[in-house]
């Protein structure tokens, strides 16, 4: 999608500093952080949010599970703790329309969220 930021940075036409990439996902440092460790996992395919997944979409969707636990690991917080938030339509806070995953860290988190 030509307009998406996040295809832009996919795609290398927008440079950002990756701390992953396959050939799924990447993930990069969230620019407004709510928590110590607050990474975005990006699918590299455009799909919208949660609605939107398909079949096709199971091993990129299941793999950010599992570069989330890796990234915490390489972080230090896995034993911690950490959370694995996606946000789906703008009620729920999404205001990127391109499915991503954040994950937080380095700090209590609360239950509920906001």
């Amino acid at each position: 999608m030509s307009s998406c930021l996040f295809c832009k940075m996919a795609s290398g036409e927008i440079p950002v500093k990756k701390v992953y990439e396959d050939e799924h996902l990447f993930a990069i440092e969230d620019i407004n952080p709510v928590a110590p460790i607050h990474l975005l996992i990006i699918t590299k395919e455009h799909i919208t949010n949660a609605p939107d997944l398909q079949g096709e979409h199971d091993a990129a969707i299941g793999s950010v599970f599992r570069v989330a636990a890796q990234l915490a690991k390489e972080r230090g917080v896995a034993e911690d703790g950490f959370r694995i938030v996606n946000n789906t339509n703008a009620g729920a806070g999404q205001s990127v329309f391109h499915i991503h995953f954040h994950l937080l860290a380095g700090r209590r988190l609360t239950w509920p969220p906001g």
